[in-house]
């Protein structure tokens, strides 16, 4: 209770950090530090200042170089501000290091937070097992420091996850958990293979497209349900099936979840049951925000996950 009226006091705020490289241009930094700032959001945080940087790739020991490390450190001091997001994943090398410099604010990368929107989404037991899944994994190899930044800082983004609960927690109860999450996960999917399979011989439609493109509005309007529908990033994480009839053709229509760029590969794995989905229909049906400026970048990103997934040659309409 208390805790709840907190939380609506005071957001957390935060710091978005990028980098232009050899193989990212500054056009590109720039929608990825946008989209960064829209997940950010998502997670109910207020983004206050952007930090970039050209750097030829980026730095082994604290992702930017030593001078920019200094001026964000010395901003968030300033503004105490509470926590710093880095658009790319950190090594735990790196993590460390900005953590030693930088020890009063929480330190967050891209997929930390995209796992983060993810558990703070997650409703049924099928993708809250998912979800967990995926931190463990992201967790284990950044165990040592991680340990010591949950004791120092519990709750708020970044923070919603198993950790909190089991400080004193080493490698090997990680990977006992792992192994048990992924006995959960195997028998999860069998039920609902087998869910799948009893669904008959019906056409089977899946909606595909890049997060907050407008999927489970479409399913909305189709279906004449009421799926969760709201402008925020990754707002549908578990898939919902409806029977859909139109000229009195009756086909079964799913909404999946969204796809985004960079996203944290242990979750492609955790989800690749929940894009089973995709894999088993008949027809894709890829929704595209032609709006969005960079809607054609959004289209390869989703074409490269139904290839990574296996299902890059059935038949699909944009």
């Amino acid at each position: 209770m208390g805790k709840g009226i907190e939380t609506a006091a005071k957001q957390e705020t935060c710091v978005l950090v990028g980098l232009v490289t050899q193989s990212q241009s500054r056009e590109q930094l720039q929608e990825y530090m946008d989209e960064l700032a829209f997940l950010a959001e998502t997670a109910d945080a207020v983004c206050k200042k952007r930090f970039t940087q050209g750097i030829d790739k980026p730095d082994v020991r604290t992702f930017v170089g030593s001078g920019k490390i200094e001026e964000i450190h010395e901003y968030v001091k300033e503004e105490e501000i509470d926590m710093i997001i880095f658009d790319d994943e950190l090594s735990p090398t790196q993590l460390r290091n900005i953590e030693r410099i930088i020890p009063e604010v929480k330190i967050l990368d891209r997929s930390n937070l995209i796992l983060d929107i993810f558990a703070s989404h997650a409703r049924t037991a099928h993708s809250k097992v998912q979800v967990e899944l995926a931190q463990y994994q992201y967790l284990l190899p950044r165990l040592s420091n991680m340990w010591t930044h949950l004791q120092k800082q519990k709750g708020g983004i970044g923070m919603k996850g198993p950790g909190e609960k089991e400080i004193e927690t080493d490698r090997r109860i990680i990977r006992d958990k792992i192994a048990a999450l992924k006995k959960q996960l195997e028998i999860i999917d069998k039920q609902k293979s087998t869910q799948r399979g009893n669904r008959g011989a019906m056409v089977r439609v899946a909606l595909v497209g890049y997060t907050n493109a407008g999927k489970s509005t479409l399913m909305n309007i189709l279906s004449k349900s009421t799926v969760l529908a709201e402008n925020k990033l990754f707002a549908t994480l578990d898939t919902t099936v409806r029977k859909v009839v139109l000229q009195n053709l009756p086909f079964l229509l799913s909404d999946t979840v969204g796809f985004i760029r960079k996203l944290p590969h242990q979750l492609i794995e955790s989800f690749k049951s929940t894009l089973d989905e995709t894999r088993e229909s008949d027809i894709l049906l890829h929704v595209v925000d032609i709006s969005h400026p960079q809607f054609e970048d959004h289209i390869a990103i989703v074409q490269n996950t139904l290839a990574e997934i296996g299902s890059a040659d059935k038949p699909t309409i944009i």
